[in-house]
């Protein structure tokens, strides 16, 4: 839902860098995979399209923080 937000740490060597992949828009969804060593980070569509994603070579990730919105009891992510 709109607000769901993925925090990505990888190791840049002699530095780390933070990526974020955020669900910009109502509707939308951050989904998270790891296939063959790569971490995939993409943000959907209700109907299951990828707008976008991030991927990064998973021995090189060293945190992933996922941050769903907190849901009220309504179903509403607001």
């Amino acid at each position: 839902m709109k607000g769901d937000r993925v925090e990505i740490v990888v190791d840049a060597g002699d530095t780390t860098r933070t990526y974020e992949v955020v669900a910009e828009r109502a509707g939308r969804r951050v989904e998270t995979a790891v296939r063959r060593g790569v971490v995939e980070v993409s943000e959907v569509t209700r109907n299951g399209s990828v707008v976008r994603t991030a991927r990064f070579m998973a021995n090189r990730v060293l945190a992933l923080v996922e941050q769903p919105l907190p849901r009220t009891a309504d179903g509403d992510g607001e």
